[in-house]
């Protein structure tokens, strides 16, 4: 039970912002590696880097509502994983989650 307690606080981790995927990806080492908090980490760090990529040309679009679908897609995503995480379930971002797994998955 502590190890699946110790696996969901380093997925939860993950998600509070670049730096915690950061330090999810030091504390989910090779001796304590779990594959519920890789899953969850590999998600989080593709979330917050296609963010700030794609973050940088939105920013060029000189529309409110442009900005603003970006950000309500992205804060849905972030929701959806974080709740997976806080709920122990491993669940793929929509659109995305494929993705950011095979990116990632030497983590």
């Amino acid at each position: 039970m502590e190890n699946l307690d110790k696996s969901k606080n380093i997925a939860i981790i993950a998600y509070l912002t670049i730096i915690g995927a950061v330090i999810a990806i030091f504390m989910n080492q090779e001796e304590n590696k779990s594959a519920f908090a890789s899953f969850h980490i590999r998600q989080a760090l593709g979330l917050f880097l296609s963010f700030f990529l794609l973050g940088y040309f939105v920013g060029y679009a000189d529309s409110w509502t442009v900005t603003s679908a970006f950000y309500l897609f992205y804060f849905i995503l972030w929701i959806y994983g974080f709740l997976g995480a806080v709920q122990g379930q491993m669940r793929e971002l929509p659109v995305v989650g494929a993705f950011f797994q095979n990116l990632f998955k030497t983590l």
